[in-house]
């Protein structure tokens, strides 16, 4: 596996984190119940850019658009469960959710291995 592939995949997933407590900041904590603009304010520059690159490194590692789309896509569903469960207490052990993530887990799995 190639360093541009793990940068990318590595800004997808902070990119993912950030966008987890953009989004979901509002439900954890009091504080950020009224507060979309702060949010977007604090987290859209990082996002952006974490995307920007993430997308920049895997496609020079792959040559494909798509494969940085689907290990996007795929970073984005092993985070959000994991994060939803330590701070909302919804269980990510659904039948639904954990044959979603291992789907997810095998969308990047293809897009890196499947040459």
């Amino acid at each position: 596996m190639s360093k541009q592939l793990l940068l990318g995949m590595l800004a997808f997933f902070v990119a993912q984190l950030c966008v987890w407590f953009q989004s979901n900041s509002q439900l954890v904590w009091e504080w950020w119940e009224d507060k979309p603009f702060v949010a977007a304010a604090i987290f859209s520059i990082p996002v952006s850019l974490c995307f920007w690159y993430g997308t920049k490194f895997i496609y020079n590692s792959t040559g494909q658009l798509w494969t940085a789309r689907l290990i996007g896509f795929g970073m984005s569903y092993l985070t959000f469960p994991l994060l939803t469960h330590y701070f909302l207490n919804e269980s990510m052990f659904t039948a639904k959710t954990l044959v979603s993530t291992v789907l997810a887990g095998c969308i990047i799995a293809i897009q890196i291995l499947w040459k």
